[in-house]
């Protein structure tokens, strides 16, 4: 719990009134408003909660003026280099790095977990092959709700730590076969001696007709790309995960609900937007044009990925990205390729223009991921999709700690009501 020691005065209307400070174990302070209404009968209001802590939580934390993000305290950097994706699973999840044996242990029940209820094949197969894959996730994941009765009551620990363990094990399943749905291509059943990242790309791009293999550098690649997005702190869809989760809805319903937000091209949209853009300037000569543009008050045009709302300095992840990004293009030989050439020209520019250095418009992690992700063979469609399934065990420790919180309660949003007062009803026909 924060520790509180001081307190704050607010006068009103010739009344003071005291709120107690709450101080956190690194950040700023927070000033606790839950006794205002009852004592003041006033609300606060926070378009977009950017001034409003909702909860309580020890998970992950954001220092936007340093560029530092921390997994349990862990910096992004060291999970990134050191780590990988199931050990910072584990980490999420239970507070702790894991014992060699606790490792083994979880990537045991995560691996023989990755197989889907055979019938939700035919659910798949109702949805057009048009449709977007996010679409289906949405679709699918709400679903396992109806297979999967014995892991969702969210009152039983153990159906909680089952519940858990299936997201994380199945999202990669079902995100491969909705892209292998909407291409026509046969599902890949998982395969368990292959590690977590080589088994989803292993589903995404094999097919019946030869055999498969995983480069390792890619799938180290991907692999960080989970780790990057695993969580990070209450941002939209993390949010609307704890709202649904305050009402008491299962496990599978609240991802499904984080998935949905995150769709939005504001949220986890933004990798997509940003090789769109890329493929819109389309050649280095036309780089002069679209720059003047974004420097330009009167023109709405906008560098996608470049800057971040809670990073005002250089976004931590897209350092760990960038590196990544080298990496893949070098092993692939992708060199000539008119879409990178633009991103590279205009990343050059971005760390050294006077313009977007006093600004801190750096390179972003959606800037890297999207040419990393394209260069890999994936659709911009699959960019949102591989952000959902490696968000899924951020949203999964968030729900749980919310479940587990005694001081927890049902979200209800106040508003500042502009509309109509009171007014009788007038039949129609004296209107």
């Amino acid at each position: 719990m924060a520790d509180t020691k001081r307190t704050a005065t607010l006068t009103l209307d010739g009344k003071t009134y005291e709120l107690p400070v709450l101080s956190p174990t690194v950040g700023p302070d927070v000033i606790d408003i839950r006794k205002l209404y009852g004592q003041a009968d006033v609300f606060t209001y926070d378009p977009g909660f950017t001034s409003t802590a909702a909860c309580e939580s020890a998970i992950t934390y954001i220092d936007g003026d340093k560029g530092e993000l921390l997994y349990r305290g862990y910096p992004i950097d060291q999970l990134a280099e050191k780590s990988h994706y199931l050990e910072v699973c584990y980490l999420l999840l239970n507070g702790e790095l894991p014992t060699r044996q606790q490792m083994e242990d979880f990537e045991y029940r995560i691996t023989r977990h990755t197989m889907l209820h055979e019938q939700i094949q035919y659910f798949f197969r109702g949805f057009r092959r048009d449709a977007h894959p996010m679409a289906t996730m949405v679709g699918v994941v709400g679903a396992l709700s109806s297979f999967y009765h014995d892991s969702l009551d969210i009152n039983d620990p153990w159906q909680r730590e089952v519940a858990s363990m299936r997201l994380i094990a199945k999202l990669p399943t079902i995100a491969a076969w909705a892209y292998k749905y909407s291409i026509g291509q046969p599902f890949v059943y998982p395969r368990n001696e292959l590690s977590y990242a080589e088994n989803f790309l292993h589903m995404c791009f094999s097919v019946p007709a030869e055999p498969y293999h995983v480069e390792p550098a890619l799938a180290k690649a991907m692999d960080r790309i989970f780790t990057l997005h695993a969580d990070h702190e209450q941002n939209a869809s993390t949010s609307t995960v704890r709202l649904a989760g305050s009402s008491g809805a299962n496990p599978f319903a609240c991802i499904a609900a984080g998935i949905a937000c995150l769709w939005g091209p504001a949220h986890g949209g933004a990798n997509q937007a940003c090789l769109e853009m890329l493929r819109e300037i389309g050649s280095v000569d036309r780089i002069p044009e679209f720059i003047a543009r974004a420097k330009d008050k009167n023109d709405p045009f906008r560098l996608m990925g470049f800057g971040h709302r809670v990073y005002k300095n250089f976004d931590p992840r897209a350092k760990v990205m960038k590196e990544s990004a080298d990496e893949v293009l070098e092993l692939l030989g992708i060199h000539n390729n008119p879409t990178l050439q633009v991103a590279k020209e205009l990343e050059r520019i971005a760390l050294h223009d006077e313009y977007f250095v006093s600004k801190k418009l750096y390179p972003n992690v959606d800037f890297y991921s999207g040419i990393i992700l394209e260069a890999m063979g994936f659709p911009t469609s699959m960019f949102t999709p591989i952000f959902a399934l490696s968000r899924t065990v951020g949203w999964i420790s968030q729900w749980k700690e919310m479940i587990g919180d005694p001081t927890g309660k049902i979200g209800r949003p106040r508003q500042l009501y502009t509309g109509a007062t009171f007014r009788d009803y007038v039949d129609v026909d004296a209107r």
